[in-house]
């Protein structure tokens, strides 16, 4: 394991740890894919990327572990999962960043920035609160294109995914 010092920031969107777990068992969350090789669920590759707390340290707030698990118990949303299994889950993602020398931080900061989506506002202050280096989302609609956002990248689970195969692949390393 890198020393923490040595670990940059980053936090991930709601959509990303939602679709990290949709396609998984939801008893699986001992076992995380990472690359190299990459695989075909760019989003529990970030997770991967993230338990082997190696470049990167995550850092989540109780907004975003709190809609994870709505959009996860929502029947409607199309995961219906039981409140137990949701809850498993958050404690798995909290125990994840604070082994990767991350934390869940409430930001106490507030941003407007995002008119179209005020829940994005959420995940923007913590990038702002804590210094985060990188925001890693799905959301192309409103997150995805603000990038660079007051300087800092926000890219999609996949370009992030190859990023980090690449460097893990470089003889450099």
């Amino acid at each position: 394991m890198n020393d923490e010092r040595h670990r940059q920031p980053v936090t991930v969107d709601v959509n990303v740890l939602v679709r990290a777990v949709a396609q998984r068992d939801r008893t699986e969350f001992w076992s995380w894919p990472s690359p190299p090789p990459a695989s075909s669920n760019p989003a529990a590759d970030c997770i991967g990327i993230f338990n082997d707390a190696e470049e990167f340290s995550l850092f989540l707030s109780p907004h975003i572990l709190r809609n994870v698990k709505r959009v996860l118990t929502d029947p409607d949303d199309g995961y219906g999962w039981p409140e137990p299994d949701a809850d498993d889950y958050v404690a798995v993602l909290t125990e994840i960043a604070e082994a990767s020398g991350g934390e869940v931080l409430d930001p106490t900061v507030t941003v407007t920035d995002c008119v179209a989506d005020y829940e994005d506002n959420r995940i923007l202050e913590l990038v702002l609160a804590s210094g985060l280096l990188l925001l890693v989302s799905s959301d192309m609609s409103h997150l995805v294109p603000m990038s660079p956002w007051r300087g800092t990248p926000i890219i999609t689970p996949a370009q992030f995914v190859g990023r980090v195969d690449g460097m893990r692949r470089s003889p450099r390393r």
